[in-house]
C-alpha cells in the first residue's frame, strides 16, 4: 500500500452555512501545487464534509475521520518528532504540520521554513 492522503472537498457547508474550505486540508494542498509530481507518488482522495466518511473509516476506524489524514504505507520511515498515530493496524498522521513535514522527508522535497 502506498500513502494514502485524504483532504477535504471545497465548498462544503455546515449547518446551512457557508460555503467553507478546510484551512488544513489548503496548507496541504500546497504542497501538492508546489511539487505537482508529489500526486503520482501518494494516493489522494477527496471527501465530502458530510460523516461517516467511508473511505477513512475503512482504513483506520469510525475515530479517526478528521480530514486531513495520511494514512502511512507500510514501509514508510517516520522523521522525528512526528504524532504517529495508530488503528486498525495502520499508522497515520492527521495534523497538518506533520503529513507536510513528513511528506517532503519522504519524498526529499524541500521542508518549510
Amino acid at each position: 500500500m502506498s500513502d494514502k492522503l485524504f483532504l477535504m472537498k471545497p465548498g462544503f457547508t455546515n449547518a446551512g452555512l457557508g460555503p467553507f474550505y478546510c484551512g488544513d486540508s489548503v496548507s496541504v494542498e500546497g504542497l501538492l501545487g508546489f511539487f505537482p509530481a508529489l500526486r503520482d507518488m501518494i494516493a489522494v482522495t477527496y471527501i465530502d464534509f458530510p460523516r461517516p466518511r467511508q473511505a477513512i473509516i475503512d482504513l483506520i476506524g469510525e475515530a479517526n475521520q478528521s480530514v486531513p489524514v495520511l494514512v502511512l504505507a507500510d514501509d514508510a520511515t517516520i522523521p522525528p518528532g512526528m504524532d504517529v498515530k495508530m488503528a486498525e493496524g495502520r499508522r497515520f498522521l492527521d495534523d497538518e504540520r506533520h503529513i507536510r513535514q513528513y511528506l517532503s522527508a519522504r519524498h526529499a522535497l524541500p521542508t518549510a521554513g
